[in-house]
């Protein structure tokens, strides 16, 4: 089964994250990478995406 794919505007969404943050946090190898769709076109794994916020401590 090919894995879901989620463009910036749903990971932002999902991950309540800024643009910059985003990217900012890439940038430290703390989120993950997304793949190359095409010449302007990125995408992240759903699975990655969902794996990072699972990771992520709660709120006491």
């Amino acid at each position: 089964m090919p894995a879901k794919l989620l463009r910036l505007p749903d990971v932002k969404d999902l991950t309540g994250m800024s643009t910059s943050t985003i990217y900012a946090k890439m940038s430290r190898g703390e989120f993950p990478k997304p793949i190359k769709l095409g010449a302007r076109a990125v995408a992240w794994r759903i699975a990655d995406i969902s794996e990072w916020i699972e990771s992520r401590p709660v709120a006491a």
